[in-house]
């Protein structure tokens, strides 16, 4: 049990690993936009979908090589545990 354990414990920070930064940016962004639409009296929906957007498109392109090589570790390690999951050690 202390196999799947860890490989779940894995899962969870590579998942937050990986959407954290992305989170981080939006909520930034949508910050800006709210304090600009506030300051500003424009209460346009489509002012604070549009800056989100591409924000979160540029975040996901540069951190996308990144990702792609954390969740192949993790695959990797998750191929190398068969054996010890399927074992019951």
């Amino acid at each position: 049990m202390d196999v799947l354990d860890a490989l779940l414990r894995d899962a969870l920070v590579t998942t937050a690993v990986i959407a954290l930064p992305i989170l981080g940016i939006a909520a930034l962004v949508g910050t800006a936009v709210a304090v600009v639409q506030a300051a500003t009296q424009v209460q346009e929906q489509t002012l604070t979908l549009l800056p989100k957007v591409i924000a979160v498109g540029l975040m996901a392109a540069v951190l996308g090589k990144l990702a792609m090589h954390l969740l192949a570790s993790l695959f990797d390690r998750a191929l190398e545990l068969i054996p010890a999951l399927t074992s019951g050690r």
